[in-house]
């Protein structure tokens, strides 16, 4: 399990938006996110229960499921999709993975590793190819392309601190390929490890009662 608080800034040329979200996740299957900040936010959940994602709108006190057209959408103004939020794709399970390089990410040499979907996988990308630390095994990098192998985004992490009890990135900037001063940087502030979460908290029924 997984209890982290983090910023998302999302960055454009003629405006910027900065939010704080606590997140909670058990393995794969569960992913529940509360968003603490801005006020006209606060109190909206997502929340991933194996393969259903929900939406809860605290102001109207109405829980939404998402069709699955929607998770490949730009999630509120960032340049991160619902998808990417859930973390719904399991990567392991819906792409075939081997090592095409090497490359050094800032100034640590990284296995290069390309994700190609299988042919049964519903997924949103036509190919991933990320970059992790020889040494830790940080994700440091990762470029996501579409169907038709074009680049989409460009993930990179930066910042590497203990967190938790474990090395890792703290800070990942997103990057859409061909938008000049559009951005999305992610920053997580804390995260523990381990802790027991019951799987009946990421019932749909609980959405209206979740608090941070």
């Amino acid at each position: 399990s997984m209890i982290a608080t983090l910023d998302i800034a999302i960055q454009r040329p003629r405006w910027n938006k900065t939010m704080r979200m606590k997140t909670w996740t058990i393995g794969t299957d569960y992913a529940l996110a509360y968003i603490l900040a801005p006020d006209k936010d606060k109190g909206t959940v997502y929340l991933k229960n194996k393969e259903n994602v929900y939406n809860y709108l605290p102001k109207i006190k109405k829980t939404i499921k998402l069709p699955a057209t929607l998770l490949s959408q730009n999630w509120m103004g960032t340049d991160m999709s619902t998808d990417d939020l859930v973390k719904l794709t399991k990567l392991t399970e819906d792409y075939t993975a081997k090592v095409s390089g090497s490359q050094t990410i800032s100034g640590r040499l990284c296995y290069e590793i390309t994700l190609i979907p299988k042919p049964t996988a519903d997924v949103l990308w036509g190919k991933i190819v990320t970059c992790i630390d020889q040494k830790d095994y940080i994700q440091l990098k990762s470029v996501f392309y579409d169907e038709d192998l074009e680049v989409v985004n460009t993930m990179v992490g930066s910042e590497i601190k203990n967190l938790g009890g474990k090395v890792m990135a703290s800070k990942m900037i997103m990057t859409p390929a061909g938008k000049s001063g559009h951005s999305t940087t992610v920053t997580y502030n804390s995260i523990t490890f381990n802790q027991k979460l019951a799987t009946s908290f990421f019932a749909k029924e609980n959405l209206p009662r979740v608090t941070p």
